[in-house]
């Protein structure tokens, strides 16, 4: 069990056609456009020789990577199994962020204790399943041709089901909510019954009338969650408390807050009905796993934000919750977002479920996964690296 040598910070970019931003800064389908996308892969490396790897795919990079490499200093020397202390450090020389750069450090400590181990996370915490049901969560909405009418978003449903999704989400395509009621309505009526339906406006609901028009849509259309509905963000207790006196589908809250105690004051007031958590967002697996447990007390469910291989492994062992989120597809696209890291048959692409519509918890040691380190040094623009003095 050696303790940390080093900590490389690694920020490559590479290039994604047919997608821009919108308006509110949404990525969204715009053939002919060209995007550039950030991401960094992390590693920690012990005087063992064990590396811990990750590449996040959801935490922001502008803002995580500032964070990353603030903290990354303070795991210098220090032994790598006590995930908790060091969890502990973190929140605390945090506090005055989101904390959204902690995360991607305890997974590589998690990565590195799988790796020790010989054994999965997932075997780690605790093995409940191996398969994943999983939900095709869209893209936003665009106006050329893609996810453009509530049609187009029946039609992608109708697609994700043949592909073998048995689950699908909805994100916003509009500022219209009869447009959005239109869409709900649309969907249920091609596979309701057939899929379990969601909706997340993603805090398009500029009003409390809006937010509650909508979600009344997502009651007659029989919807299993709402999520993340209007513009505050998806942080006030009183709002969504209030909401819920007015709209029968369960409310999926808390993406946008971050850690165990303000997730569990939702609960307490009656904001939410079931959690959200992430382990790149939520400082780290060990966070994740916090906010899994917490929901468990209340005898609620927690369910998860984002795809990767830290998200498998969270969910991998937890009783607690439903899906898998393969976010964000497109029916032109695929999964776009995600770049092409993976130097084994790991995929979050949207072909890549199965015919009972799940995808697998990878069963390697650590994450399970090996990383196409040739593809991230070619994209490479940065490297930081911190080390004991003589490393």
């Amino acid at each position: 069990m050696g303790k940390i040598r080093s900590v490389e910070i690694h920020e490559f970019r590479f290039d994604i056609a047919d997608i821009g931003h919108n308006e509110n800064r949404d990525v969204t389908y715009m053939p002919g456009r060209k995007m550039t996308s950030t991401k960094f892969a992390t590693v920690i490396e012990t005087e063992d020789g064990v590396r811990g790897e990750y590449v996040p795919l959801w935490s922001s990079p502008g803002v995580a990577i500032n964070q990353t490499y603030a903290l990354a200093p303070m795991l210098i020397g220090q032994d790598s199994r006590f995930r908790e202390l060091i969890y502990d450090r973190f929140k605390r020389a945090m506090r005055k962020t989101d904390h959204i750069g902690h995360g991607l450090l305890d997974i590589c400590l998690w990565d590195i204790a799988g790796k020790e181990a010989g054994l999965s996370i997932g075997s780690l915490l605790g093995l409940y399943r191996t398969e994943l049901p999983t939900y095709a969560s869209t893209m936003q909405g665009d106006e050329h041709g893609g996810l453009d009418s509530p049609d187009a978003y029946a039609d992608y449903a109708e697609q994700a089901y043949e592909q073998g999704y048995r689950s699908f989400k909805i994100h916003q395509h509009t500022h219209d909510v009869r447009e959005e009621a239109a869409t709900v309505a649309a969907v249920a009526k091609r596979v309701g019954g057939r899929m379990t339906l969601m909706s997340d406006p993603s805090s398009e609901m500029r009003t409390f009338a809006d937010a509650i028009y909508l979600g009344r849509a997502c009651d007659d259309a029989n919807f299993f969650w709402y999520e993340d509905p209007y513009s505050d963000s998806g942080v006030s207790h009183y709002a969504h408390k209030k909401l819920k006196e007015f709209v029968r589908t369960p409310l999926l809250m808390t993406e946008h807050v971050r850690g165990v105690e303000p997730k569990a004051d939702f609960l307490i007031a009656g904001a939410t009905d079931f959690l959200r958590a992430d382990p790149e967002l939520d400082m780290g697996i060990t966070g994740a796993m916090k906010i899994a447990r917490v929901a468990e007390g209340f005898g609620v469910d927690v369910e998860f934000h984002g795809a990767g291989p830290a998200h498998r492994q969270c969910i991998s062992a937890i009783r607690n919750t439903n899906f898998y989120e393969l976010t964000l597809v497109h029916p032109k696209l695929g999964n776009p977002l995600i770049p092409p890291v993976y130097a084994c048959d790991y995929s979050d692409q949207f072909e890549a479920v199965s015919k009972d519509g799940t995808f697998p918890v990878p069963q390697g040691p650590g994450l399970g996964v090996t990383y196409d380190w040739d593809y991230i040094k070619r994209h490479t623009v940065n490297v930081r690296r911190f080390a004991a003095e003589g490393a």
